[in-house]
């Protein structure tokens, strides 16, 4: 009898549970994550980088840990803490990290579109666990590369070439992370989340203390709220959907925001900050999106 089915062929709990989770779960990180990028850049009007990630993910972390500690849950092990800790300085120590660094000299918009890039990364990350790309995915790895140096190259982004190494660094850091974790004994569920929240905040404290950051005089109203907007929505709901995919559905799908979150974050930016797209940035993002389709439709086959 199939493991998904019941006594009498009916799905499963967990079965049914997903068909309704994955949906929520895609379509947080789809909305949220790609509203992230515009309350960074708003966050950054008074916070500096290091120290505004460092508070959201440290509070976050918390938050979550203190609260599934009080609800019975199990604390993580020794190796499960160490596992953590190394994915949450991927992911968020130098993901999110350099995504608010470079956010100083690139519009939100841009941002997104830059770190759309993370899946052909992953594509290649794969390959050290004996996934190797087929001929068209390479094909989509070298479309999408060019996208990014389109990207690089054009009036959005050529004036700012840390910003430019930042997206890039960030982008493959979070695709690595992404990777190596699915192979290592990570801690259950939400435990998941709290732990690398707070083995992240750890990497981000280092950086804020080795670039000198200091703590504002006046943060405004709006960078306040949108600090906990990040922490709350952004990490709490949005990463704890990512980690739940991840653990659920291929990874090609759990990584699939990083391509609807640019157009996401392209439209919040135009309309609430003002920010200007120019006609290369929007050829660079077809571009890159052009090269990451070719992945997606192919593994889409493959799989089925």
């Amino acid at each position: 009898m199939n493991r998904l089915s019941g006594a009498h062929g009916a799905p499963s709990e967990p079965s049914r549970h997903a068909r309704v989770l994955v949906p929520l779960a895609l379509l947080a990180l789809y909305l949220i994550w790609g509203s992230t990028y515009l309350a960074i850049r708003i966050a950054l009007e008074s916070w500096p980088p290091f120290l505004m990630a460092a508070l959201r993910f440290l509070v976050a972390g918390a938050v979550l840990y203190a609260f599934l500690r009080w609800r019975g849950m199990a604390a993580p092990t020794r190796a499960q803490w160490v596992n953590a800790t190394i994915t949450g300085t991927l992911l968020l120590g130098l993901g999110n990290g350099l995504v608010c660094y470079a956010e100083q000299s690139v519009s939100s918009g841009l941002a997104a579109v830059a770190v759309a890039c993370m899946p052909l990364f992953a594509a290649v990350f794969g390959g050290l666990y004996g996934q190797w790309p087929r001929r068209i995915e390479w094909i989509g790895l070298v479309v999408g590369f060019g996208g990014v140096v389109l990207l690089n190259l054009g009036s959005g982004m050529s004036g700012s070439p840390l910003g430019a190494i930042a997206l890039t660094t960030a982008a493959i850091a979070w695709a690595f992370g992404s990777v190596w974790s699915r192979r290592r004994d990570m801690p259950p569920a939400a435990m998941n989340t709290a732990a690398q929240m707070l083995g992240g905040s750890v990497a981000l404290v280092i950086a804020t203390l080795a670039t000198g950051e200091r703590f504002p005089t006046a943060p405004t109203p709006a960078a306040w709220f949108a600090l906990g907007y990040l922490a709350v929505f952004g990490s709490i709901i949005a990463f704890t959907a990512y980690l739940y995919l991840l653990n659920t559905v291929r990874p090609l799908l759990a990584t699939s925001y990083a391509y609807v979150n640019p157009p996401v974050a392209v439209l919040l930016g135009a309309l609430v900050a003002g920010e200007t797209v120019h006609v290369s940035d929007i050829v660079a993002m077809a571009v890159i999106l052009a090269g990451v389709a070719l992945i997606t439709l192919t593994r889409s086959r493959a799989k089925a």
